[in-house]
């Protein structure tokens, strides 16, 4: 949801800012797509400072609690991020203030989904907050903005095994490493909602197959020809990849 939906970025920055009273510049986008690796426990207050060879968005994660996505488009020290989670978690129902993305998508995947008969279901990794669960809040959320009785998962761990686990299709994230658990644990394809300038675009990103759109928007757009009512011997996932421009599987 986080990054593809809901501008959770934009908020957090509104939030630090005010917490520690000056701007929060943004940090480069990493090139290097890694899996997420596992994360320092929230209550270490040793290992802060990355090993020099170690990437912005390797050391935001791993010195992000496991209950919270880590904030590797701010640039802001492990004590820092800590801090502003805790913040956070203060702030009853907080997910419930989010902005979209980009203004009425939320409908409009409701009415795509609704008219192609689509079974969606959003994933999230969302830490607890004052007011009511984050899965709820996330529930609420989404009926303000047009999707009604959705489906919220919120998630620990590798989003490619829950996409085994539920045999999705396609996954839909903002962020290169959660394509790539997808593409290595599941057979659901990836597609990667990139808004960064593309020069900044991890280079292994489509060697490994992961699709790659601009806005969510053009992903709908995608979506919806892939599930066209021509009858195609190729299957849903080889459409997706002609789209998108990737290699089609081999057939024998």
């Amino acid at each position: 949801m986080d990054g593809v939906l809901a501008d959770m970025e934009g908020e957090l920055v509104r939030q630090a800012e005010m917490l520690f009273g000056r701007p929060m510049p943004r940090r480069p986008p990493d090139r290097e797509v890694t899996s997420s690796p596992s994360a320092t426990p929230s209550g270490s207050g040793q290992g802060e400072t990355p090993p020099e060879s170690t990437s912005p968005a390797q050391a935001a994660a791993e010195t992000s609690p496991d209950n919270v996505p880590p904030l590797l488009r701010m640039n802001m020290s492990a004590r820092q991020q800590r801090k502003l989670w805790r913040h956070i978690e203060s702030i009853e129902n907080f997910w419930q203030t989010l902005s979209e993305t980009e203004p009425g998508i939320v409908a409009r995947l409701a009415s795509i989904a609704d008219e192609r008969h689509w079974e969606v279901i959003f994933l999230t990794k969302r830490p607890e907050t004052a007011g009511v669960t984050a899965q709820l809040q996330s529930q609420r959320w989404l009926e303000s903005k047009g999707f009604t009785l959705p489906s919220v998962y919120v998630v620990r761990g590798s989003r490619g095994r829950i996409a085994a686990a539920l045999g999705l299709d396609v996954v839909v994230d903002d962020r290169p490493e959660n394509c790539l658990d997808v593409v290595v644990d599941s057979r659901a394809r990836a597609i990667l909602v990139w808004r960064d300038d593309e020069q900044l675009l991890p280079g292994a990103a489509r060697r490994l197959g992961i699709g790659v759109v601009k806005t969510l928007g053009e992903c709908l757009d995608i979506l919806v020809k892939v599930d066209s009512k021509e009858q195609e011997s190729t299957g849903v996932v080889d459409r997706v990849k002609r789209l998108l421009g990737l290699k089609e599987t081999a057939r024998a």
